[in-house]
């Protein structure tokens, strides 16, 4: 892996330019992070690494953020982002969790075995729609099916336009496919459930072991969790590529445009309904029953459409209740500080 050498190298676009005001150029300096941890972010400049303590009055920072950093290397603000992706967090935990930044492609990986998952996809899909990235769907172990074919005809059926590539992720001849999106100073996004082969495809386009690999339950071909952190490294082509942790629970919230981009077909059909709270059951005029009947719109992308957009509601009412009941207990701490401030002055 080579060491980044100027800021086109790192990813800075014009995007990210148009953000400083002549002053800023002269003052700070542009960092961009890629490497996470709890307490800490790894950056890299033009001019080097440095690693910058996290503390509560900063904004929440993820792998791929832009941010300004003063001549000291202090943090001075975070740049608005060209792209974000984002998910409810794992668990219980009312909350979004960020995933990267500033992405401008996704690779969406899936193995061509019996975990091959039509719904898992859109789902990932809609995830990246949602973050205004491009997506491109990885079908990976090619080595392992005489089918690959019926494999990206069935992806293809989701949307005809959709980006598929059929791969083996420990073929370096294989992989030259992706050439096209592995241009200088572009920003990669590995995602996909764990098992899939990311890890793999991530060294083999590094041409060297950087993510552990594991292999797979053989009851049901899953995998193992192998990445545990979030990193962006340099490909030899110039690209950056982010390798995600294994995301076997992805609960969509405040994602119902990426949803709706995903299922575009279904809302365009949804549209012809002849009342406009129609919920595609038995009511007449419906021109989803209509599609249906004829044929022409698939039972298991319905139902996985109306799935997703019901946990995306579900998810997008708790987070801001949890938003509203903050911004209270926030105002309720300033006003007992007012209070307090004015009672001690007398």
């Amino acid at each position: 892996m080579s060491d980044f050498t100027s800021l086109t190298s790192l990813g800075w676009q014009a995007f990210f330019q148009q953000q400083l005001a002549l002053d800023e150029w002269d003052i700070t300096i542009p960092a961009r992070v890629i490497e996470q941890h709890k307490s800490e972010i790894h950056l890299a400049t033009e001019t080097g690494k440095l690693i910058l303590a996290l503390s509560h009055n900063m904004p929440d920072m993820v792998v791929g953020d832009w941010l300004l950093l003063d001549q000291e290397g202090h943090f001075f603000r975070l740049l608005e982002r060209k792209s974000c992706f984002s998910r409810k967090a794992a668990g219980s935990k009312v909350q979004k969790q960020l995933i990267s930044a500033n992405v401008d492609t996704a690779f969406i990986v899936c193995s061509m075995n019996e975990d091959f998952n039509l719904n898992r996809i859109e789902r990932f899909l809609s995830l990246v729609n949602e973050s205004a990235a491009e997506a491109i769907v990885i079908l990976s172990k090619s080595d392992q099916t005489e089918s690959a074919q019926d494999f990206i005809n069935s992806v293809q059926a989701i949307d005809p336009f959709l980006m598929v590539e059929a791969i083996n992720c420990l073929d370096t001849n294989s992989i030259k496919q992706l050439s096209p999106w592995l241009k200088r100073g572009r920003t990669i996004a590995v995602l996909g459930s764990s098992g899939v082969g990311k890890s793999t495809l991530t060294n083999t386009l590094l041409g060297e072991s950087i993510q552990s690999t594991d292999g797979i339950r053989e009851d049901d071909s899953k995998g193992r969790h192998t990445t545990t952190r979030r990193s962006l490294i340099e490909l030899k082509e110039g690209a950056l590529i982010l390798d995600t942790p294994g995301m076997r629970e992805i609960q969509l919230a405040d994602c119902k445009e990426g949803i709706e981009s995903t299922f575009a077909d279904i809302k365009a059909l949804a549209e012809l309904c002849r009342f406009s709270d129609c919920q595609h059951q038995s009511e007449p005029g419906c021109a989803i029953q209509k599609a249906l009947d004829a044929e022409e719109l698939d039972l298991r992308r319905l139902g996985n459409y109306q799935k997703l957009l019901k946990e995306d509601a579900l998810n997008s009412a708790n987070l801001a209740e949890r938003r509203a009941k903050d911004k209270a207990l926030g105002k309720f701490y300033k006003t007992t500080l007012a209070q307090a401030a004015i009672i001690k002055g007398r």
